[in-house]
């Protein structure tokens, strides 16, 4: 039996998970270089000037006053970083750990969620469902790239890696229940490549005790005769650094790019506790990959992307709407950080985009692109016409060493 077929096929096995939000794809590909790329997607739009607070600037309590707690962790500059962060604070002492702040994509004003994902993975100017994504687009681009695995645990589609090139991708669609001559089967089948053979087994392992998480999560929720929303449902936070150890393993491996999403960053009503939670959560998840990835954290990149920002003043509910500017957390030791990087706009009233929102002074797709550029040595044209379609790279905003 053909492996790509195979794990293309995991569904005829009899194996399926059920469809929740609680779960998370993850994309992994191989390429020529020795660094590594990992792009996680934080979904619901994280608030930059909550997870970067600018202490400096004379209207933030004043936008803030239930938000601005007195608990963020002073670092450079009179900013600081969210309480939830505070596990990061030894790679921010070490320079591996960083914001760029005052950043966005080119999408505005709709703030929906699903077109200002699309955007962010798609990589372009506008919603448009016909591109693909921009990891796709660099897969297909360069020599050599191949788009080894791409697994989704769940069916919530990676778009980011969507497109022309190829890659495959297992997707079950309801309860895992494997016997054990099945998963014999899949360990004879795959006998001869030991790498697909232990990664399948591994996303096996951890389809199944997302699953758990998910049911025991929703279970707790019937009983408090309250489910969860969709867009703050979110795993515990072992679940994310299950899947982040998973992409460790194979970035320890021939895999150069990793990409997963972790949710829970809507926030419109009662933000600390929510943030906190999804902080703590991020936090948790970058330490895992650091762990995991053990020497091979010195070639790592790790940008942590978010749709839009949320609006410069907390709403009645102390919460935040959907906004414009926002924040890109990045990590990894082969990046420059110990920084709050990018243009500060300022927070008075003139200076807020549509005099709401945190006003952008940079396209996050630039730096990215810039980063790729460093870490792989693409040319800038490749960058700014076939990865991202019609962008600036302008400066280089000084995250690489």
């Amino acid at each position: 039996m053909d492996r790509r077929k195979f794990l293309l096929g995991g569904a005829t096995l009899g194996c399926s998970l059920a469809a929740s939000p609680f779960l998370t794809p993850v994309a992994l590909a191989s390429g020529p270089w020795d660094n590594r790329l990992v792009v996680i997607v934080l979904r619901g739009a994280m608030d930059g000037l909550d997870a970067a607070r600018p202490l400096f600037d004379r209207d933030y309590a004043s936008l803030r006053p239930n938000l601005n707690d007195g608990k963020g962790i002073p670092v450079a500059n009179d900013w600081a970083l969210h309480p939830g962060l505070k596990p990061l604070i030894p790679l921010w002492k070490a320079g591996e750990m960083g914001v760029l702040h005052a950043v966005s994509t080119p999408y505005r004003d709709g703030r929906s969620h699903f077109d200002g994902q699309e955007v962010l993975e798609a990589g372009t100017l506008r919603p448009d469902g016909t591109a693909g994504g921009w990891l796709n687009r660099m897969i297909g681009a360069v020599p050599g790239m191949t788009a080894e695995t791409a697994y989704a645990v769940g069916q919530e589609r990676m778009a980011i890696l969507s497109g022309p090139a190829p890659h495959l991708r297992w997707s079950p669609d309801v309860q895992l229940e494997m016997s054990p001559q099945v998963r014999r089967l899949l360990e004879m089948t795959l006998h001869d490549d030991a790498m697909f053979r232990d990664a399948a087994l591994q996303a096996v392992s951890i389809a199944n005790s997302l699953s758990l998480d998910a049911a025991m999560q929703a279970a707790a929720a019937e009983d408090a005769e309250e489910a969860p929303s969709m867009m703050m449902a979110a795993p515990k936070p072992g679940s994310y650094a299950a899947i982040a150890q998973f992409a460790a393993s194979r970035l320890r491996e021939d895999t150069r790019i990793a990409s997963f999403s972790v949710n829970g960053w809507d926030t419109h009503d009662n933000q600390t506790p929510h943030l906190t939670q999804s902080m703590t959560r991020l936090s948790e998840t970058i330490l895992t990959l650091r762990d995991g990835l053990g020497p091979v954290w010195d070639k790592t990149a790790v940008l942590c992307l978010t749709e839009f920002g949320r609006t410069a003043r907390e709403n009645g509910t102390k919460g935040t709407d959907h906004g414009t500017g926002g924040a890109m957390i990045y990590a990894g030791g082969a990046l420059r950080g110990g920084q709050i990087a990018g243009k500060w706009p300022g927070l008075a009233e003139a200076d807020l985009y549509e005099r709401r929102d945190l006003m952008p002074t940079g396209d996050v797709r630039a730096a990215a692109g810039w980063i790729m550029r460093g870490l792989f040595g693409l040319e800038a044209s490749l960058i700014a016409q076939t990865i991202f379609p019609g962008l600036d790279l302008g400066t280089e905003p000084g995250l690489l060493l």
